[in-house]
């Protein structure tokens, strides 16, 4: 059974939306088997950034503690419903303590590969991969994951830190349209050597003709069956080993039942 832990965060996020991702994972969890959720009790103060380049550190902190906690005694397959892409994070840290040669899947239309230094918003979401590899203190100063098992798939809007960050890693990179052939993906993580894999969807790797509630909407995405064709067929291939989802930020309740359909699909592909 697939247990889903339903974490509200937007403090880690730098769009002016970020408060709608509250709703976004509201409205997720409303259709999720009521029995098979947990929620995270967010704290709803936005947090201080306590001398540090990391905005909002503070509440941050105690979130990432919280959904450690949650984590922790889960046995079963868990999906992670943020909020922002940094509920991540944890998740990734409690699968590679079970699996120490874990994969990471990261599907984003961002790289979420700044620093606290190279960070223009000092957002830890724009961080969150970053963090993984274990370069964002005082969050995460120690890696989950090696460099050349994480595969950055869908991004297209990079910062130039991050590009420079990107070319000197052994991340693997995949573009948007690589989705189109769903063997690459399966086939970039298989070459990773992992055993299994973790797989992390923002919803912003869609694109925008797919979905309307994201935040930081990026042209020339993913469109959903290929998403979902190529997870089933990772899945086919490598055990997964936990997920999360992130980024649906709903301008209204209207306008999240749109969208709903899509996101529950992916979450099959997960689940």
């Amino acid at each position: 059974m697939t247990r889903f832990i339903v974490v509200p965060q937007w403090q880690g996020s730098p769009s002016s939306r970020a408060m709608l991702l509250v709703d976004g994972a509201e409205a997720i969890a409303g259709d999720l088997p009521r029995a098979s959720c947990t929620r995270v009790e967010v704290p709803l103060e936005a947090g201080e950034a306590l001398g540090t380049r990391v905005q909002r550190l503070s509440a941050l902190t105690r979130i990432q503690s919280l959904v450690a906690e949650t984590l922790a005694p889960i046995t079963e397959h868990a999906v992670v419903v943020g909020g922002d892409c940094a509920v991540a994070v944890p998740a990734i840290a409690h699968a590679a303590a079970r699996i120490p040669n874990l994969a990471v899947l990261w599907c984003d239309a961002h790289g979420d590969l700044h620093d606290p230094d190279s960070s223009p918003s000092g957002a830890y979401a724009g961080m969150a991969l970053r963090a993984v590899l274990g370069e964002v203190d005082p969050l995460a100063p120690t890696a989950a994951v090696a460099p050349e098992r994480v595969v950055l798939a869908g991004a297209r809007d990079l910062d130039a830190a991050e590009e420079a960050f990107l070319q000197g890693s052994a991340l693997t990179f995949l573009p948007a349209s690589a989705f189109d052939d769903a063997e690459a993906l399966a086939d970039a993580v298989a070459a990773t050597g992992a055993e299994a894999v973790y797989v992390h969807v923002d919803l912003d790797v869609l694109d925008p003709a797919a979905i309307t509630g994201v935040g930081s909407p990026v042209p020339f995405g993913v469109e959903t069956p290929a998403l979902v064709g190529a997870l089933g067929r990772l899945r086919e291939r490598m055990p997964l080993v936990g997920a999360s989802l992130s980024g649906f930020a709903p301008s209204t309740p209207h306008a999240a039942v749109g969208d709903l359909g899509a996101i529950l699909r992916i979450i099959g592909a997960l689940a």
